[in-house]
């Protein structure tokens, strides 16, 4: 199953602003596909001008549902990033850089 992980800095002062842009938007996507499991990790402990935050995206199995076969790519589609990439682009006044998106595959 297909994972995202994407990776950003967030300017500091700006957290409050960001982490209620990201929580509207990680919301409105459970709504709209409710096998959606979204995150929002913050690194700890650092201080100074940004901070590292990371979002994460899996599709979560229905209760009863057998695990997914290896071979089985599921999980984020392309066009499930697509939506995520354009739901965040109201975090771009609150960035120090680019968003990295990272995409892996579940082995079990």
């Amino acid at each position: 199953m297909r994972e995202l992980f994407v990776y950003y800095r967030v300017r500091s002062g700006d957290e409050t602003s960001a982490l209620s842009v990201v929580t509207a938007f990680q919301n409105r996507l459970r709504q709209r596909h409710p096998r959606l499991g979204a995150r929002l990790l913050r690194r700890s402990g650092l201080g100074g001008e940004v901070q590292t935050w990371m979002e994460t995206y899996a599709m979560n199995p229905q209760q009863g549902e057998p695990p997914p076969r290896q071979e089985d790519v599921g999980g984020i589609s392309e066009q499930l990033q697509q939506e995520i990439e354009s739901l965040a682009a109201d975090l771009a006044p609150y960035l120090a850089g680019p968003r990295h998106v990272e995409m892996f595959v579940a082995s079990l």
